[in-house]
């Protein structure tokens, strides 16, 4: 049976169980994860939250992280404007971006989620509106949402994976991890 760990990585951790390569130390996985044999199913980046799938199990590594077989990933993000309806058009058709088109994307307004406290505070101006929205891809590109809602003026505020397939981050609190047998 291959093991998969559910991981809500809080803002400002590496992907990774090191940090190799940085002057000054960095949090990592191994700050909050003890268990031996398991390795990410694809990267979260620092400055994003959310759901990280790790497993001891290379043939779902695989599964998962790789774009091929376009497991839906859903993210909450707060963006920077009021969103209007052109701009989430484009984000439904796809988006171009330096390394090309991407695939069209699920998007909706969302109401302020009930989230928990990011660890630095997002910055807020007070002229500037900001707004939530819920985006499902199905790739996995390098910073793909965040250079999307910039390509449509809506640059990125805050972004919480909140699912891959059918994983979800529901119960977990930021450096909680939930273990399964698959």
């Amino acid at each position: 049976m291959a093991r998969l760990l559910l991981f809500n990585k809080p803002f400002g951790v590496l992907s990774q169980f090191t940090d190799r390569g940085s002057p000054t130390a960095r949090a990592t996985l191994s700050d909050y994860i003890a268990v031996k044999g398991v390795y990410p199913a694809g990267r979260l980046d620092r400055d994003s939250e959310g759901l990280l799938l790790l497993t001891d199990d290379g043939r779902w590594q695989a599964r998962i992280a790789d774009p091929r077989f376009k497991l839906p990933k859903t993210y909450l993000v707060q963006v920077e404007g009021d969103p209007q309806e052109a701009a989430l058009a484009r984000l439904r058709q796809g988006v171009e971006l330096k390394d090309g088109m991407t695939l069209p994307a699920e998007v909706a307004r969302i109401d302020t989620p009930e989230l928990w406290p990011r660890d630095p505070p997002i910055r807020v101006r007070k002229s500037v509106p900001d707004s939530w929205l819920t985006i499902t891809i199905r790739e996995g590109r390098n910073r793909q949402v965040r250079r999307m809602t910039a390509a449509v003026g809506l640059p990125t505020l805050r972004l919480v994976r909140w699912s891959i397939g059918d994983w979800t981050l529901t119960g977990l609190a930021p450096g909680q991890f939930l273990d399964l047998s698959v």
